[in-house]
């Protein structure tokens, strides 16, 4: 459902969130290497990220990627929508282009009704909730 890149979006943006309190900013070496995926596409998600004002980005000597307080507050879903846009919640689960409630495919049904609750969760959950678990120590973005 969701793409590789959004998902280390989501990745890249919690691991920053979870550094919050430590003031530090990090660079797309060290955001890759923890979420474990290339430079390259880290750099291209995170500009991506700062134009959609997800995140913040710094340059010179003491730059790189950090988040604000405001942004520790807004929902997952603003990354998803950053990223893959809100088709990801409309589309078909077997790909077709004509699937609908008049013309459902065999998965129509259950797919709509899960990709409803995969979307209310990244609406509720904020980055702050994904982070706060990371911090402490109930979950990981590694693995």
């Amino acid at each position: 459902m969701l793409s590789l890149t959004c998902k280390n979006a989501i990745k890249a943006v919690i691991y920053l969130a979870s550094k919050y309190d430590s003031d530090t900013k990090a660079g797309i070496k060290e955001i890759a290497e923890y979420i474990n995926a290339s430079d390259h596409t880290v750099g291209k998600l995170l500009q991506t990220l700062v134009k959609h004002e997800i995140i913040n980005s710094l340059k010179g000597p003491s730059g790189g990627f950090y988040i604000s307080r405001d942004q520790l507050k807004q929902p997952v879903i603003n990354i998803v929508q950053a990223i893959d846009g809100d088709e990801v919640f409309r589309e078909c689960g077997l790909g077709l282009k004509k699937c609908s409630a008049k013309h459902p495919c065999p998965l129509h049904d259950q797919y709509k009704e899960a990709r409803d609750i995969l979307e209310k969760m990244f609406r509720k959950n904020s980055v702050k909730d994904l982070s706060e678990s990371v911090n402490d120590g109930l979950a990981y973005l590694t693995g």
